[in-house]
């Protein structure tokens, strides 16, 4: 890789390392939180799902206008937003306000992932698993290490600094980006003289619309059942409304000529959906393990933030190792074998959770987490690459805003799963229940690995 795109990964990794960095932190936070806003953990875990929520609904809109108006606009705003939201938070009156600069944050970073992946597959042609490999580095990573950052910021300051601390971050990015990151002339020609009423038509107006009000019906409708343990007649009515909206926005992106989502494509080319799919199980088991292990430290084995985040740090460090040497490693063979291995990983890492016992010494989780932590580093670069390989080049900002969106679902999902498991009160035995459901779940990964190879959907070059 020559000087020229060191620094565009440089430039783009800065910046989207906030996305995942900021979704990792406060895993370690929420008995903080409780305690400072005297808020149960229900209300309180409002700021990962509100995160997680705006990420999913945010990222495929600004791919979608990263893909009409500009890259490089995009980031830069994005990368604006973030430092704006990082200053304020802090400053937060109370709760409420606090979730709203939690959803401005989300909405700044998520700009900056879906455009950063997109830069990377139009201004680097060659070993771009390489490149992506050096991508997982800032994104995997910032993720792995989220919970040791924020356990050492709160323990010897307080909640705080797990938002000042993207401050450093957004101004390095922005002054590298504005500098190295090629200017998108053909984004600048379809923006100029443009009425606001075609910018709307461009970016779907209508069918954002849709997809924000169904999405967050159906998910608030299914946070809500899980926060209270039962379903109510509103939640079902909630959750109801969701999926009619979700079904009337399908209809609408198959007929509009300019979808936001454009799911003809996605029928044109299953393999894309399929990675979508798969990427979605993957992050449902690793956030499964990577939320509720601390809070199984915490709560069940008493272990302290500082040293729930050292432990936590086993799996960064092995993703941050992997991540170069799964890069040359797909660029050789392809995705499929890295993948492979990676759900081998998640399988092994979840029976190892199953085999825990009450007198485990504490530091046996690291086993555990390392198996993850491999396998997320893996994950991060073939999941992607597959990806690259399966999207029209056209479409890479919303394809990649779609590929996050699969994050995230898997994300929320694997909250809703440890809510379900362990009935709002975390104990030993649920955790092993968990284990085995994720055991289940790594094993149908490898099951469909392997099935995609025999019916020769996943291409390589």
């Amino acid at each position: 890789m020559n000087a020229r795109n060191r620094w565009l990964m440089i430039s783009v990794g800065l910046g989207i390392l906030l996305n995942p960095l900021n979704s990792s932190m406060v895993s370690v936070a929420i008995p903080r939180l409780q305690n400072v806003f005297q808020l149960d953990f229900t209300v309180v875990s409002w700021i990962i799902f509100s995160f997680y929520i705006a990420s999913s609904i945010a990222q495929p809109v600004m791919g979608k206008a990263s893909d009409l108006f500009g890259r490089r606009r995009i980031f830069l705003i994005g990368l604006i937003v973030a430092f704006v939201a990082s200053l304020l938070a802090p400053l937060s009156l109370n709760f409420g306000w606090l979730i709203v600069f939690r959803i401005v944050q989300s909405i700044g970073t998520s700009m900056m992932v879906a455009v950063g992946m997109a830069i990377v597959r139009i201004h680097i042609t060659e070993k771009q698993a390489s490149a992506l490999s050096v991508l997982s580095i800032f994104l995997s990573g910032a993720a792995a290490i989220g919970p040791f950052v924020g356990g050492i910021l709160i323990h010897w300051w307080s909640w705080p600094a797990i938002f000042f601390v993207n401050i450093p971050f957004a101004v390095a990015s922005f002054l590298l980006a504005w500098r190295n990151i090629p200017k998108d002339k053909t984004a600048t020609s379809v923006a100029r003289g443009m009425s606001f009423s075609k910018w709307l038509d461009l970016l779907d107006a209508s069918g954002i619309l849709l997809f924000t009000v169904g999405l967050v019906a159906f998910l608030a409708s299914l946070l809500s059942a899980k926060s209270n343990g039962h379903i109510s007649l509103m939640s079902a009515f909630v959750g109801l409304i969701g999926l009619v909206l979700l079904v009337a926005f399908v209809r609408h992106e198959l007929k509009t000529t300019s979808p936001f989502i454009p799911l003809r494509a996605f029928a044109k080319y299953p393999t894309m959906t399929w990675v979508n799919v798969e990427f979605m199980l993957v992050n449902l088991l690793f956030y499964s393990i990577f939320f509720g292990l601390p809070s199984y430290l915490q709560m069940v084995r008493h272990v302290g933030e500082l040293h729930t985040g050292v432990l936590m740090l086993s799996l960064g460090l092995c993703s941050l190792v992997v991540s170069p040497i799964a890069g040359r490693w797909i660029d050789k063979s392809g995705p499929r074998p890295a993948l492979l291995l990676s759900g081998i990983l998640m399988a092994l890492g979840s029976i190892w959770i199953v085999t825990l016992n009450q007198t485990s010494p504490v530091i046996s989780v690291c086993l555990a987490l390392a198996a993850f932590g491999i396998s997320n580093g893996l994950n991060s670069v073939g999941m992607q690459a597959a990806l690259f390989k399966s999207a029209p080049k056209e479409i890479i900002g919303v394809a990649s805003g779609i590929f996050n969106t699969s994050r995230y679902l898997g994300t929320i999902l694997s909250s809703l799963l440890i809510g379900i498991v362990m009935g709002g009160k975390f104990s030993f035995e649920g955790f092993r229940v968990l284990g085995i459901i994720l055991t289940v779940i790594a094993l149908s990964l490898i099951f469909m690995n392997r099935r995609r190879r025999e019916s020769g959907q996943l291409q390589e070059s």
